[in-house]
C-alpha cells in the first residue's frame, strides 16, 4: 500500500484522495483555508484549490469544473454567504457546491462516487438561502478554527481504508497546525521568501514535507 498523501501512479487512486476545497479567498477567511488544507494533508489526502492553477488562457469556471471532475471528495464552506459592500450576496460557494452535487447526481462512472462535507457557521442557517439542500447533514463550526479542523477530520476518516492508520484527533491536528505556522518563517528562509508570499502549491508542499519530517505523516 503506498504512503497516504503521496501522488499515486494511477489516476483512480489519486481521484479517491484528492479533496476539492470550495471556500472564500480573502484575508478574513485565510486562516480557516490554511487550517482546512493542513487537516486534509494530516489525514493523508491532497487538498485541491482553484488557487493552484494560474492560467490566463483558461476561464475560472473551466478551472473549477476540471478540479471538481478530478476530485472524489469536496469540502464546501457556506459560512461566508453574506452581503458585500454593495448589498449583494456572495454566491460563489453555493454555486460551486451545486456544480459538485450536479457532477455526483448526473455524472457517470467514478463521478457518481463523489462525497461532500458542507460546513456552515450555524447548523440551520443555510435553510434561509439554499433550502434545496435541506435534509443533508450540515457540519457547523461556529467560525472556530479548532472546530473546523475537527469537522474536516471526522469527515475524512470515513474514506481511510481499514488497513491504514487513523490520523490524530482534531485537537492534535490543531496543535500541529499551530506548530507549523510558527515554523513557517524558518521553512521559507532558504528560498528567501516570506510566508505571506507563498502560493497555494508552495504552502501545500512545505506542509507535506513538514508533516513527514516532524510527525511522520502523509
Amino acid at each position: 500500500m503506498p504512503e497516504r498523501g503521496v501522488v499515486r501512479g494511477t489516476s483512480g487512486v489519486k481521484y479517491d484522495r484528492d479533496v476539492f476545497i470550495n471556500c472564500p479567498f480573502d484575508v478574513v477567511y485565510e486562516p480557516n483555508f490554511h487550517a482546512i488544507s493542513f487537516t486534509i494533508l494530516s489525514c493523508g489526502f491532497t487538498p485541491r484549490s482553484a488557487l493552484e492553477i494560474i492560467d490566463g488562457g483558461t476561464t475560472r469556471i473551466d478551472i473549477i469544473v476540471r478540479l471538481i471532475e478530478e476530485c472524489r471528495i469536496g469540502i464546501h464552506d457556506l459560512s461566508r454567504v453574506e452581503l458585500n459592500t454593495e448589498g449583494l450576496p456572495r454566491f460563489n460557494m453555493p454555486f460551486e457546491l451545486g456544480l459538485f452535487v450536479g457532477a455526483q447526481r448526473l455524472g457517470k462512472g467514478r463521478q457518481r462516487q463523489k462525497k461532500c462535507l458542507i460546513l456552515d457557521s450555524e447548523p440551520f442557517r443555510y435553510q434561509k438561502f439554499i433550502s434545496d439542500i435541506a435534509g443533508q447533514d450540515i457540519a457547523a463550526h461556529g467560525n472556530d478554527l479548532g472546530r473546523a479542523i475537527a469537522r474536516v477530520r471526522e469527515f475524512l476518516t470515513n474514506f481511510i481504508p481499514e488497513n491504514e492508520a487513523l490520523p490524530p484527533g482534531g485537537v492534535h491536528i490543531a496543535e500541529d497546525f499551530a506548530d507549523f505556522q510558527s515554523a513557517l518563517p524558518e521553512l521559507c528562509r532558504p528560498a528567501r521568501i516570506q510566508p505571506d508570499e507563498l502560493q497555494f502549491v508552495e504552502r501545500t508542499r512545505l506542509a507535506r514535507e513538514w508533516l513527514i519530517r516532524r510527525v511522520g505523516r502523509t
